[in-house]
């Protein structure tokens, strides 16, 4: 069988490798995960599917060590924040688990006229069906607990493919479901052709489709959904915050440049854009550039290193690209603004860049920040919402009424008072609208999105 050789993005060693699946084993690996779902007498039992789950948490607890160092060398995200996305998986197991009582159905009401009179009615949550999950490679342990374990939680088979880029971490935690007790074929990873990988999007006998990655790939798979097949998909935004007046900057700057530079900014709602009021906004943009400045950039195994390499040396160079096509149509580079190697970019922040030069437009999946000043309230939202994008975004004032003003109209699923963009946590739901997505991610929404609400009716004589 052919391999996927995986590569360390900081240094170019190998770093492992796995099998690439072709089309007639993708085939048959929908196949057998379609096979189990269609035979009701093997499906799992709620008590199973928990006992499965809480023996996996174990196993990831006892394999610490090894899937951190296993995602930082083939992701590149820092030590530090890698071993905190290992612990959240730990977390978002737990969360599966304790959403599982309260997947619940509903009475439907009954007696309202004549035809109805002599009958109940409920739903219940049942499995939908085979779940296919195509994932993304910036977060390798934490998106496939999202992906995966939802599915695994609610008696959904589901197929996984990581990014190819970063597949050890995925194929590491089906290793682990297995020994925990899971049967194989309940959960399955490959890696393919993107070709052959669309078998994974038009086979009919997929239930529903979870796919993290860009907006491109994203909405030409969905085009392709069998019918009746459902999806979430979760691509990139361009996060907008904006910084009012009365804003407190000494407690905003470490937090904007914490979530712009995280992950070298490879992160869908990354701080990008920050709006902020011209009587402060030089102030805050030289403020976050002279602390961005000061980021270590290098070796992500370094516990030093804060800020780590880009995916790949083509990401690098795309960035660099950005900045200097910014920099060369008038915007000023505060800091930054170069290559340290191959595949590490300086943190960097730009004042004013054009409106029109690509960074202002895209989402730049790299360590840049864009400070823009602005006058009044609605200047700030015409502006931040100015984009086809609509994720995550922020505010930072001390006024209740400027701060609803926002939340009400800033285009966004969720709006950050006092806080970055780039706040999560496991249980709440997660997603884009417009560009960035379609359906809502967070465990127990995705848990409830792979079930389906079936109803009975039970007539009486009397």
């Amino acid at each position: 069988m052919k391999t996927t050789q995986v590569y360390n993005p900081f240094n170019g060693k190998l770093v492992g490798e796995v099998p690439t699946h072709d089309g007639k084993q993708v085939k048959e690996t929908l196949d057998r995960g379609a096979s189990v779902f269609a035979d009701r007498s093997k499906w799992l039992t709620v008590p199973q599917r928990i006992q499965i789950l809480e023996s996996f948490q174990k196993l990831v607890d006892s394999n610490q060590g090894k899937l951190i160092q296993q995602a930082l060398a083939e992701g590149g995200k820092p030590l530090v924040d890698t071993q905190v996305e290992v612990n959240r998986a730990m977390n978002g197991i737990k969360v599966a688990i304790e959403t599982i009582p309260h997947l619940v159905g509903r009475e439907i009401p009954m007696g309202l006229n004549a035809a109805s009179m002599n009958r109940m009615a409920y739903t219940y949550r049942e499995p939908g069906g085979l779940v296919s999950a195509i994932s993304a490679f910036n977060h390798p342990v934490n998106l496939i607990i999202h992906q995966v374990i939802p599915a695994i939680a609610v008696g959904c088979p589901v197929v996984v493919k990581p990014a190819s880029k970063t597949p050890l971490s995925c194929f590491s935690l089906v290793e682990l479901l297995h020994q925990a007790g899971l049967p194989k074929e309940w959960c399955q990873a490959l890696v393919c052709s993107n070709d052959d990988a669309e078998q994974l999007v038009t086979d009919r006998r997929v239930n529903f489709l979870t796919f993290i990655g860009s907006a491109h790939v994203g909405w030409a798979l969905r085009s392709k959904l069998a019918p009746g097949a459902n999806c979430a998909l979760e691509h990139g935004g361009v996060a907008p915050v904006v910084v009012e007046a009365d804003a407190n900057v000494d407690e905003a700057v470490p937090l904007l440049v914490k979530a712009g530079f995280y992950h070298a900014g490879q992160v869908c709602v990354s701080v990008q854009r920050v709006y902020a009021h011209e009587s402060l906004a030089k102030s805050l943009a030289e403020k976050m550039a002279d602390k961005a400045a000061k980021l270590v950039v290098g070796d992500p195994a370094d516990p030093k290193t804060e800020v780590g390499p880009l995916i790949s040396h083509a990401e690098c160079q795309r960035v660099s690209d950005w900045v200097d096509e910014a920099v060369q149509k008038g915007a000023t580079l505060l800091c930054g603004g170069r290559k340290i190697s191959d595949s590490c970019y300086a943190p960097t922040v730009l004042w004013n860049p054009p409106e029109e030069v690509r960074i202002s437009k895209q989402e730049v999946f790299g360590p840049v920040v864009c400070v823009y000043s602005y006058n009044k309230a609605e200047e700030a939202v015409k502006r931040a919402n100015a984009l086809p994008f609509c994720f995550q975004a922020a505010v930072f004032t001390r006024n209740i009424d400027q701060a609803f003003y926002y939340v009400k109209n800033l285009q966004a699923t969720a709006v950050m008072v006092n806080d970055h963009t780039a706040f999560r946590v496991d249980w709440m739901p997660f997603g884009g609208r417009m560009e960035s997505g379609l359906g809502m991610g967070g465990i127990p929404r995705s848990m409830e999105d792979m079930t389906v609400e079936k109803m009975f009716v039970l007539k009486t004589s009397r």
